[in-house]
């Protein structure tokens, strides 16, 4: 099976040593994207509600790159660095699916890079 490596400057360069994302025939895998703003390489956001934004924000621009988009999205993993944070985050990640939700997980984590609050990863088919 054919591999190929997904990149964009629309999206926060990886901050260590993956990519991403991977396509593998028809599904991709998009590595968890946290709230930088591509543009800067900087965290902007002033609350977890921005953040998520961002990170929604990112993951498109990862899809788009690869020719997909949020409908083609099966699952989700998301980090939170603090269950209390699940609703307002649950908020804006909601305004990206139209039914036919993905599959997801969310957990609770010690820490995330650049002390985030929120950081998603999906996989998407076609």
């Amino acid at each position: 099976m054919q591999k190929n490596i997904i990149t964009t400057t629309q999206a926060p360069a990886p901050i260590g040593p993956y990519s991403q994302a991977v396509q593998a025939g028809n599904m991709l895998f998009i590595s968890g994207q946290v709230p930088i703003n591509p543009a800067t390489g900087t965290v902007e956001a002033k609350d977890v509600a921005g953040e998520t934004e961002q990170v929604m924000k990112n993951l498109n621009a990862v899809l788009t790159e690869a020719g997909y988009d949020f409908s083609h999205v099966v699952k989700t993993t998301i980090f939170l660095s603090d269950m209390s944070l699940f609703n307002a985050v649950n908020e804006v990640y909601g305004k990206y699916f139209t039914g036919n939700f993905p599959a997801r997980e969310t957990v609770a984590v010690k820490g995330l890079p650049r002390n985030v609050n929120v950081e998603i990863s999906m996989i998407a088919a076609k």
